[in-house]
């Protein structure tokens, strides 16, 4: 099996590059993404690297590109991304690109800072208008009171005009503005801080002001406080102070308040034309930023990471070269040498990059070439585990074993038809939707489209087996039973228990899927249960099979020819004896046990012949009676006791072949070898005696060594053994959750329809119309949330359980790590740390 099955050939490789051509040679093959690089400095500290310091620069770059955003998002403007990817640029570009970010920064937070005072100076006069324009109205109020006018006086105030006039100290006021939150406290407390000897007058401010700061909106009303003497001056004052009102100078006469809100409105119309230009400006500014600010954060990312990368390769004594140590895919080799030279041109290097491959002790990575359509399913294997180097990759497999699993346990028609649109319309629009930020929900939809497309077919599929089509059946080649009861029952709503008849061997079958005369039968289910669960088991016996000739691939690719022996040959014995004979059974069954067998089982009655033999019967006297002569209504076919009887000795001789074939030719092996370094032991002992007790030490050392080793190894082929053999009976039952959900599935289609819609076609004439047009939204809505999104999940996650355990474990290790390559399109996607 060539590289779509196994994982790429990967050779560990040694890289010296010159130090002024370095920055280039990194730059392309992080444009290429074929090579991964490891830290030769793991015991340096990050900020005692070479290159800390570019790090460093990038990072303030960054922060700085980051507040540019932050600016662009607050004007609302859009940026649009044109999906050009600039390269990396040269190391001397650095330092124009700070002080171009240096001074776009600068000039931001200068504008700013202008416009916050602006519109600081802006709120305040707009303030200061709102306290001219009411206490012209307070004043107003308190002359017509004094005059006697119209105006109806409280008892306050009545109370304070008559201590003003009985007084001989003037009246004084302080007007300014709060909170409107904060007015109910300040009034309270005014009052009992000053022991009522204060008028307070307030108004709400029509309209909401503009915080200078962050624009929020806020509320606020003006206030004018009325007293007398000094001392209530300075408390007043200093609980205004305390709760934050913004204190302003009134003038006392009416002809200077007219005078000065004159003046107000005159610089509040200046004000709002240089706030307007400052806008303007600061929107320009922002726009034309906006136009270069991914490819800006493009090249410092890639700077960055260049930098970055640098800092894990060694610099010899001479600080001239850079030395470097990375995995790379044997087949892509010379795209690698070429990158270096396009490289080393770039650099106008003298010296040419070297890179040769080297012997490593290390375990390589594991690297799937995937693409688009092929990586939802790896990422699905790769959840599980990263497959060990080299090993079969069943990613492959799963592109068809997985949407297949899933749609026996979805069958439907109509359920899959759906499902295969909304994944169709996915995949035709993938390049607009690519970049459509929706949401970790939408974004998983979108990863896994292929693999909702292949579910939605496979369910049309298997839907088409079952004639399932949300919860009714295709009578498209008529029915092939042939009995009168089944005819009067095409033409009677009654329904009719359906049978084998004797005469259904004259008939054809029927051509595809079910017969819909199961449709109206009262023994439906009955008949669906048995054909599903027999289905369940001869999947998952051939799944399991499959997955151990897998493992008998892997043991070949590694030259293990002994596991062949001691694994593979009893894990197919153990299963093949007892499961692969119940599916070949199976299988009989369905082709032999016709209506002839019945009617020579009618015509042996003395025989106790009950109908068709049962499959489980015969399953559990296979081990519970063996060497006895099966009784002949359990029988099948002649010979059957000792066939079975057979199946169980290999069976069970399987066992300890498993058990101890291994540990016994390993221990077989290693017993030369002990032998032969006892005689070189004995040897350096009479030729060197000085050494004696150290070299005897070594002896009983290597020894322990060994013991250890032989303990592992019977340990662990005595647990793979258990768990192969109890796992072969518990995972066959697992795959019956294949029937079992399939079962749920149409019953619940079923239900749903009898409930919803069904009830709307009972009525006739226009109101008939109506509640189907009604019952049909609801009766949707339902199907699509709970048949479409909840089945279709609980399917997938148990199609998924199916392939980590019950598949998996019969040859995937899943024991190594990911190939994480240097790459500007992964660090740019996100999918990679920098």
């Amino acid at each position: 099996m060539g590289s779509l099955f196994r994982s790429e050939e990967m050779t560990l490789a040694q890289l010296y590059l010159q130090a002024d051509s370095a920055y280039y040679c990194i730059s392309e093959l992080g444009e290429l993404g074929l090579v991964q690089f490891r830290d030769l400095n793991p015991d340096v500290n990050a900020f005692q690297r070479k290159y800390v310091n570019e790090v460093r620069r990038c990072d303030e770059m960054e922060r700085r590109l980051r507040f540019l955003e932050k600016e662009i998002d607050k004007a609302e403007i859009t940026v649009v991304d044109n999906g050009e990817v600039p390269d990396a640029p040269p190391p001397s570009d650095m330092i124009e690109l700070e002080t171009q970010f240096d001074k776009l920064e600068a000039e931001i937070r200068e504008i700013n800072s202008n416009q916050e005072r602006l519109n600081r100076n802006f709120l305040e006069l707009t303030e200061l208008k709102h306290i001219l324009r009411q206490t012209a109205n307070f004043f107003a109020e308190a002359e017509a009171a004094i005059t006697g006018g119209d105006y109806q006086r409280t008892d306050d105030e009545a109370a304070l005009l008559d201590d003003v006039r009985g007084s001989s100290s003037p009246l004084s006021f302080v007007a300014g503005v709060i909170k409107i939150e904060r007015m109910p406290t300040f009034e309270r407390l005014l009052w009992r801080a000053c022991r009522g000897n204060v008028f307070l007058k307030y108004q709400p401010i029509d309209g909401e002001l503009k915080d200078p700061v962050t624009g929020d909106p806020m509320r606020k009303c003006v206030f004018i406080i009325f007293f007398q003497g000094d001392q209530l001056r300075s408390r007043v004052k200093k609980i205004c102070e305390g709760f934050r009102a913004t204190q302003y100078p009134c003038p006392e006469t009416a002809a200077e308040r007219r005078e000065m809100a004159m003046g107000v409105a005159t610089r509040i119309e200046d004000l709002s034309t240089v706030l307007s230009q400052t806008l303007d400006h600061r929107y320009r500014v922002l726009q034309a930023i906006a136009k270069n600010i991914n490819n800006w954060t493009i090249k410092v990312k890639k700077i960055k990471a260049i930098y970055h990368t640098l800092n894990l390769l060694n610099v010899d004594v001479t600080q001239k070269c850079l030395i470097g140590e990375c995995w790379c895919p044997v087949n892509d080799m010379d795209d690698i040498q070429y990158a270096l030279r396009r490289g080393h041109e770039r650099s106008g290097s003298s010296v040419m990059p070297i890179l040769n491959v080297m012997p490593s002790g290390f375990n390589p990575p594991t690297y799937n070439k995937v693409n688009k359509f092929t990586s939802g399913f790896q990422n699905i294997i790769d959840a599980y585990g990263v497959a060990s180097y080299r090993e079969v990759n069943p990613a492959p497999f799963s592109i068809i074993t997985f949407p297949f699993l899933f749609a026996v346990m979805f069958g439907d028609c109509g359920h899959g038809f759906i499902m295969f649109l909304f994944a169709l319309c996915l995949v035709i629009k993938e390049k607009q939707l690519a970049t459509v930020k929706g949401g970790e929900i939408f974004g998983t939809f979108y990863s896994g489209r292929y693999i909702i497309l292949l579910m939605g077919a496979f369910s049309i599929y298997t839907g088409i087996v079952y004639n399932d089509c949300f919860s009714k059946s295709f009578n498209i080649f008529g029915s092939s039973w042939s009995t009168s009861s089944i005819n009067m029952a095409m033409h009677q709503p009654d329904v009719v228990t359906l049978s084998l008849d004797k005469d259904f061997d004259t008939c054809n079958p029927y051509p595809l899927g079910l017969d819909p005369i199961w449709q109206v039968a009262e023994n439906k289910l009955t008949f669906t249960n048995s054909y599903k669960m027999k289905m369940s088991v001869i999947l998952g016996f051939m799944q399991m099979m499959f997955g151990i000739v897998l493992g008998a691939f892997n043991h070949m690719y590694f030259k293990r020819t002994l596991d062949i022996w001691a694994s593979f040959v009893p894990e197919v014995l153990f299963l093949g004896s007892i499961f692969g004979y119940l599916v070949l059974m199976i299988f009989y069954k369905w082709i032999a046990i016709t209506s002839k067998f019945l009617s020579v089982c009618d015509n042996n009655d003395n025989k106790g012949c009950d109908g068709a033999p049962g499959l489980l019967i015969m399953l559990i006297d296979m081990f519970l009676s063996p060497g006895q002569t099966v009784e002949y209504k359990k029988r099948f076919y002649e010979g059957q006791g000792g066939v079975q009887t057979l199946l169980v000795l290999v069976a069970a001789m399987a066992v300890p072949w498993m058990l101890l074939t291994k540990p016994i030719v390993l221990y077989m092996r290693q017993r030369p070898k002990k032998r032969s370094s006892y005689v070189e032991f004995e040897k350096m002992k009479h030729e060197v005696e000085a050494s004696t007790l150290s070299s005897d030490k070594s002896d009983a050392g290597e020894g322990h060594g060994h013991s250890d080793s032989m303990s592992d190894i019977v340990v662990h082929q005595a647990i793979h053994t258990i768990e192969f053999c109890l796992g072969c009976i518990s995972n066959t039952a697992s795959y019956l959750r294949l029937w079992a959900l399939s079962l749920a599935h149409a019953e619940l289609s079923e239900v749903l329809w009898n409930m919803m819609f069904h009830l709307g076609l009972h009525w006739a004439g226009g109101l008939g119309y109506i509640i189907v047009f009604a019952v049909f939204a609801v009766w949707a809505v339902l199907t699509i949330c709970i048949l479409l999104i909840m089945e279709g999940l609980s399917a997938f996650l148990h199609a998924l359980r199916l392939h980590w355990v019950e598949f998996n474990n019969k040859f995937y290790a899943g024991e190594g790590y990911k190939f994480e390559p240097f790459s500007f399109a992964l660090i740019l996607d996100g999918s990679a740390d920098e």
